[in-house]
């Protein structure tokens, strides 16, 4: 965010109450380096915090009572719109209730500033109430931690440059190439409440003059761009070997990387095997052939798109080993993708990755570039200009592909089950809309049942630590930051654990929530403990016997129950055409659904 006002001098402020006075400095710091939304939970330590957010006009306040909810809802807003943004709480465990969501932000490089209230220090290790040890409470789970120097009248004007500078220092590395949260601990000794009159002031002052500071220009990075000796390389090395992979795992940039990674792949030959939550599978950008009638869902996206590698990777595929294996983002999704991935023995396995954090389980990388992915790919193109790919390899792994999908649309097409509504869910979904997709179950339906489309689809998914908490709220956060429809699919556990968050629904009319209800933790029917009987069913599945409308009538949300196909693809239907808060359940059979799932699996064999 930028002002076209002349800078608020730091000693000219109008404040007698020196926490307002930090706090006010703090917050415009933010806003000059580019905050334009925070998340505030009420509390009493952070008042100082909560009333310079509130009145900054350049910066956007939301509230949620539950820290918890309140993290994870600020994850989803910083996760779509990809740069930072604050929370706020009191002092005691409301900060440990950020935790949660700050191990995601921090698993998959998002960019947080939690901002938290404290005593001063004299009531530290001391016994006072609602007073724990905050330094450093996150340990490594954040990029930067800062303990606040408690705010005193008359400072000297240093230490107010010390507050203005620590809030642009805390943003800049929260948006850093490796993006992530950041924590600024604030002790503040009462009174912590100023006067109406400095409030009042205070407001006029900064609509007025737009910010405080002394630093004209905030810290900014450039690209980490390849150097000709690395593109001579691997312009050899692409050249060498036609018959190689591009995988693209959650977490890909956006902006003008799919563009530029597809051109690649086109370039090259090479297929691109693109998880669900790597940007690249639902979009409609490139070519938009038809695969013939069969096709019931949207547009077919590009062919050189792989996307039923979840099924098909199952087992042995007819084609050979790949030579080369260039991968961008996260760890996939799939088990089957990376089960392959650690079989085969490519010559070559090149990881690019600006943010330079190591995504690769099996350690089988065996050249990792720290370098602007984006930059990496269109240079790569202009130089391959000329270059022939050899066709019969890209057609031989799209022939396993459409094969797979004919088999696959007609099994979806004759059973019911969670896995066809999540493939259902995106045949109905309106063009440009958010999804974000629950952990557990709904994510690998998502990555099995989810094929390719030239339908643009925002898809959004917690796969740091893939915890099932506060997937409700992050969707929420979602659509708070983006004003797209939003439809927010989870299972029941997931839902049960942030029920909270519904609060956050009533306000938000462009969020569906989806709760695919089958009686427990249906994930672990795929693991061996499910032969175990007892204790599964007590200890592991743990079925609650709940359902939902009890809960959307508490938060006052519409309420759409569907037990079958027809009923479910209608109550998607009323949601896109008549936006409202809204909770949808679909009913659905545990065991039932794990079979069908296996049932579909061994038509591959």
């Amino acid at each position: 965010m930028t002002h076209n006002h002349s800078p608020l001098t730091i000693n000219h402020l109008p404040f007698k109450n020196p926490n307002l006075q930090a706090a006010a400095i703090f917050v415009n710091g933010l806003a000059q380096a580019g905050l334009d939304s925070v998340v505030i939970s009420p509390g009493s330590r952070s008042t100082p915090l909560t009333l310079a957010f509130e009145a900054h006009p350049g910066i956007e306040t939301f509230l949620h009572i539950d820290e918890r909810g309140a993290g994870f809802y600020a994850l989803g807003m910083a996760l779509a719109s990809d740069k930072p943004v604050a929370l706020v709480c009191t002092s005691g465990t409301a900060v440990a209730n950020y935790f949660p969501a700050i191990v995601e932000a921090q698993m998959s490089q998002v960019p947080l500033l939690i901002l938290t209230g404290d005593r001063p220090h004299e009531l530290r290790h001391s016994g006072a109430n609602q007073t724990i040890d905050q330094v450093k409470i996150f340990g490594d789970q954040v990029l930067w931690s800062v303990d606040m120097p408690l705010p005193t009248e008359n400072p000297p004007e240093v230490a107010l440059r010390h507050v203005q500078t620590t809030a642009v220092r805390a943003y800049v590395t929260a948006n850093g190439l490796r993006k992530g949260p950041v924590h600024v601990n604030f002790p503040f000794r009462k009174p912590l409440e100023p006067s109406a009159e400095e409030i009042r002031d205070w407001r006029l002052e900064i609509e007025s003059a737009g910010q405080i500071s002394n630093l004209q220009s905030p810290i900014s990075h450039g690209k980490l761009m390849p150097t000709d000796e690395q593109l001579d390389w691997l312009t050899a090395v692409l050249t060498q070997h036609p018959h190689s992979l591009i995988i693209c795992g959650p977490r890909c940039p956006g902006g003008e990387f799919p563009a530029a990674v597809m051109a690649l792949a086109q370039q090259t030959g090479y297929p691109l095997l693109a998880d669900p939550l790597s940007g690249l599978r639902f979009q409609r950008k490139g070519a938009k052939s038809e695969r013939g009638a069969k096709k019931k869902s949207a547009e077919s996206a590009d062919s050189f798109i792989i996307s039923g590698y979840e099924t098909f990777l199952q087992h042995d595929p007819v084609w050979p080993e790949p030579e080369v294996i260039v991968r961008f983002g996260q760890v996939p999704t799939s088990k089957w993708l990376n089960a392959y991935l650690d079989k085969i023995n490519p010559s070559i396995r090149l990881h690019i990755r600006e943010n330079g954090v190591w995504a690769d389980d099996s350690h089988r990388t065996t050249h990792f570039w720290q370098l602007n992915e984006t930059a990496v790919c269109q240079t790569l193109i202009a130089r391959l200009q000329n270059h022939q790919p050899d066709p019969a390899w890209q057609q031989t792994i799209q022939a396993t592909e459409d094969a797979t999908w004919d088999t696959l649309e007609a099994q979806l097409s004759q059973h019911w089950f969670d896995g066809a509504a999540v493939a259902t869910l995106l045949e109905n979904l309106p063009e440009d809309a958010n999804l974000l997709i629950g952990n557990s179950l709904p994510v690998r339906h998502l990555d099995q049942y989810g094929r390719s489309q030239a339908k643009t689809l925002h898809i959004f998914g917690s796969r740091g630590a893939s915890g099932i908490d506060g997937n409700i709220a992050t969707g929420l956060g979602v659509a708070a930051a983006t004003g797209r429809p939003t439809f927010i699919a989870v299972g029941d556990v997931t839902a049960l654990h942030d029920l909270n968050s519904l609060l956050l629904a009533r306000q938000t009319p462009n969020a569906t929530l989806i709760v695919i209800n089958n009686n427990g933790g249906g994930i672990f029917r795929r693991l061996p403990i499910s032969q175990h009987e007892p204790p599964f069913t007590d200890r592991f599945l743990t079925p609650h016997g709940r359902t939902f409308e009890h809960a959307a009538a508490m938060f006052e949300l519409d309420y759409r129950r569907a037990e079958n196909r027809e009923q479910f693809v209608q109550a998607v239907a009323t949601a896109v055409a008549h936006p409202a808060p809204r909770l949808i359940e679909l009913l659905t059979d545990g065991t039932t659904d794990e079979e069908t799932r296996r049932q579909i699996n061994n038509k591959f064999k």
